[in-house]
């Protein structure tokens, strides 16, 4: 109790260290490790999902990338009307965290300040096999599907559950020339003439097979993983970089495993 207490330094170069050797990519493959021995992970069914982690950056610090940027007003934290002012990521950038994006996940919704997360699921037990995150765009959550799918490096076919956010062409085509089965939800929606919108990508090839009913049943559970974003601090992220974001995201869903396995263990 009467040693000195260390340099701040200290949390900081190891933080850094720890970014540097990807230890909590490292940590989550122990995890799942750990789950492998007691055959608690699926080897061929898996699911994928994205979420918005909003960023620790206020809409006042997304400003024009040419100009200086004072203060929007009086004061530290002075009002700003954005009324009328066409505002995009090509032609701003926020002060206080330039990765982050604006983004809007759908129509109807505001745009934010994000970062994404996302998830693959192994189907069997609803375990997490991989993590990652990424900067937000509308292409985000199919190119990390891949990603993580590349992760996986099977030895087989596998399925890969997921929305109708992943129903287009090419994104299912890449999954085929990889030898995954698209179960993804088809994308059909009302257009604003009163036509219906049906999916191309997704055919009787797929949706014929009593499988792929069972993986958009399965792929939900992935939400119960979501539900850890408050546990983890993820609702709004406290730091800033798309490095220091995707540690903690992948930090969390760890801790999610963890608490899970030993029931499944038990029950095992």
């Amino acid at each position: 109790m009467d040693a000195a207490v260390w340099d701040a330094t200290v949390f900081t170069k190891n933080r850094e260290r720890l970014l540097a050797g990807e230890v909590a990519t490292k940590f989550l493959a122990a995890v799942v490790g750990q789950a492998r021995g007691p055959n608690l992970l699926s080897d061929e069914h898996f699911s994928v999902d994205g979420t918005l982690i909003e960023a620790w950056a206020s809409m006042k610090s997304f400003k024009p990338k040419d100009d200086g940027g004072g203060p929007p007003g009086p004061g530290r934290n002075g009002e700003r009307d954005f009324r009328g002012e066409k505002r995009s990521n090509r032609t701003h950038a926020s002060t206080t965290d330039p990765q982050a994006k604006l983004y809007r996940k759908a129509n109807g919704q505001s745009s934010r300040m994000a970062f994404m997360g996302h998830m693959l699921m192994e189907n069997r037990n609803g375990l997490v096999v991989g993590a990652m995150v990424t900067q937000a765009t509308g292409t985000a959550e199919r190119e990390a599907a891949l990603k993580l799918v590349d992760g996986l490096e099977a030895k087989g076919r596998v399925t890969l559950g997921a929305d109708k956010a992943y129903d287009a062409r090419d994104f299912v085509r890449d999954l085929r020339t990889r030898k995954v089965t698209p179960h993804v939800a088809r994308n059909q929606q009302i257009t604003e003439d009163g036509t219906l919108r049906r999916s191309r990508a997704i055919d009787g090839r797929t949706t014929r097979h009593p499988g792929y009913a069972i993986s958009l049943r399965i792929r939900k559970r992935i939400e119960e993983v979501f539900g850890w974003k408050t546990t983890g601090g993820l609702r709004k992220t406290r730091h800033k970089g798309t490095d220091r974001v995707d540690w903690v995201f992948t930090l969390t869903v760890a801790a999610y495993n963890l608490v899970r396995l030993p029931k499944l263990m038990a029950a095992a």
